[in-house]
């Protein structure tokens, strides 16, 4: 194998989903502000429990897909601006909340560890297949839940195994689902691009 073709199949792998759409900086822009929207509209899918502040949404799902097909620098600013704005007064966090939301906000800012994580490693190929797609999810997931609970332990000033029981363990099974359909979605559509460039050629 040539230098050219070893360069050529590092690019490949470097690529993430979002890098097929054409165009540079429009693009690149309309994807941070497209993804940032749909963590703001999925964080309306949103169940308070009575015995946390942290309520159950759909978050975490949108942040997983956008960390991973935007890559590591696009899902890092999409999940930074999601952050930025709300705090600004754009109201897209859960029931449509806006400002610093107190304990939970460590969550928000997990988000944007967990975007970036999850893309760098979509960037070094996590995101072809379903054995390497689920472990980028859990990393991604483990960003989230440390940024969180450390927030809400220090917010509350209570201890690790307290904010584990109202941070952590009632949503773990509802993210791990969240987790695992987007670890399916990923190679999936990757075949589907693949499927439609070879009838293109063809």
């Amino acid at each position: 194998m040539s230098v050219s073709d070893v360069a050529t199949l590092q690019t490949r792998r470097s690529l993430v989903l979002g890098d097929l759409l054409p165009g540079l900086l429009v693009r690149d822009s309309l994807l941070v502000v497209g993804a940032a929207c749909l963590v703001g509209l999925l964080a309306q899918l949103s169940i308070r429990l009575s015995f946390t502040p942290v309520p159950i949404t759909g978050q975490t799902f949108g942040v997983l897909l956008s960390g991973t097909v935007l890559g590591w620098r696009r899902g890092t600013a999409a999940m930074a601006l999601y952050a930025v704005a709300g705090v600004a007064g754009v109201p897209w966090f859960a029931d449509h909340a806006h400002g610093y939301v107190g304990s939970s906000f460590g969550y928000v800012l997990g988000f944007v560890a967990c975007a970036g994580l999850c893309g760098y490693l979509a960037q070094r190929g996590a995101d072809r297949s379903i054995l390497k797609s689920a472990p980028a999810m859990v990393v991604g997931e483990i960003a989230i839940y440390l940024c969180g609970v450390t927030w809400l332990a220090v917010s509350l000033h209570v201890g690790v195994s307290e904010a584990l029981s109202l941070g952590f363990v009632p949503f773990v099974a509802g993210d791990a689902i969240k987790a695992t359909l987007a670890a399916l979605l990923l190679p999936g559509a990757w075949k589907m691009v693949g499927a439609e460039r070879g009838a293109r050629r063809g």
